[in-house]
Order: C-alpha cells, then sequence, then structure tokens
C-alpha cells in the first residue's frame, strides 16, 4: 500500500473513532429525550452526523486498505456533500443573525438585543407560540436563571451590581430589562 493511501486509512480510521462518542450522545440524549424538548431536539441530529460520519469514514478506510476505486469516489463524494452542508450552514446561521449584534445602552455594561434587528425567519420562530414554547423551555430547563444571580454575604447581589455585569443576550432578556 502506498503512503498516501496509509494516511488516508489513519485519517479515516481516526474519524472512525471520534464518530463513536458524536453517536453515543444522540444515543444518550435518546435516552433522556422524554425530559425536555431541548434534548429531543438535539438527539436526531447528532445520531444522523454520528452515522453519517461514521459510514463515510468506514469507506474511506475501506477504500484505502482495499484500493478499492468505487469506494474511494463514494467518500470523496460524500465528503464533498459533508462539507457543503456543513458551508452552508455556516453561511445560513451568518444571515439569520447578521444584524442582531446588540445596541449600547445608557449606563450598562451589555447590550440590548432586539428582535426587529435579526432576520425575517428567525423573528417568526422566536415570535412564533409554538417555537418561543419550545425555546423558554429549553431555557429555563437549562439553569441559566439560577446560574445569573449572585450572591454577597449570603444576600442577593444589588440591582445596580447586576446591571453593571456583562450579561449574554439570554440574561439580558430573561431577566426583561
Amino acid at each position: 500500500m502506498r503512503s498516501s493511501n496509509h494516511l488516508i486509512g489513519l485519517l479515516n480510521f481516526f474519524t472512525f473513532l471520534l464518530s463513536i462518542p458524536i453517536l453515543g450522545g444522540g444515543i444518550w440524549l435518546s435516552t433522556r429525550a422524554n425530559n425536555t424538548d431541548c434534548m429531543t431536539f438535539l438527539q436526531w441530529p447528532l445520531i444522523v452526523i454520528g452515522v453519517s460520519i461514521l459510514v463515510v469514514s468506514l469507506a474511506g478506510f475501506a477504500g484505502a486498505c482495499y484500493r478499492n476505486t468505487f469506494l474511494m469516489y463514494l467518500y470523496l463524494w460524500a465528503m464533498f456533500f459533508i462539507i457543503v452542508v456543513l458551508i452552508g450552514f455556516v453561511i445560513f446561521a451568518y444571515v439569520v443573525t447578521d444584524k442582531g449584534s446588540g445596541r449600547p445602552v445608557l449606563n450598562r455594561e451589555y447590550k440590548d438585543y432586539y428582535l426587529p434587528d435579526y432576520s425575517g425567519w428567525l423573528k417568526d420562530r422566536v415570535a412564533s407560540d409554538e417555537y418561543w414554547r419550545k425555546i423558554s423551555s429549553c431555557i429555563r430547563d437549562s439553569g441559566v436563571c439560577r446560574r445569573s444571580g449572585r450572591a454577597d454575604g449570603g444576600f442577593p447581589e444589588p440591582a445596580d451590581t447586576y446591571y453593571q455585569r456583562k450579561l449574554n443576550p439570554i440574561e439580558v432578556k430573561l431577566t426583561g430589562i
């Protein structure tokens, strides 16, 4: 076997090993999916991504080790497709969130975020009652509200101190500021 085949086989073997925790994470979420909408939402993409990477890496590994031209073509086209889909997702995420960078607030360390600043698709999703129930359930289940408050000597921090902190967009909106 040539050294390039050894390299492709080795890389695909490592990719195969990396797909196992991804697939395992999806399966683990599926066992806990009845708890929250977030886990249900995340389990299937993780399982699909894990299986896809597993199958593609096995095809590349077998094609490289056995010098099977068909498997190598299948591997190359599948990798091309996966890369195009990932680039498309990154572009989509950027376009949807591009203008929502936040506005400065007078005498505050954080920025304020307004729904009209975002794309129409994202606004419609967040403003929809059906999706907002799922989003708010995910936020509540994550415990971000409990973690955002700090105690000083056993007492909650004063509002002025809280407002001077650098808050993330979720903390700003959940506190109703």
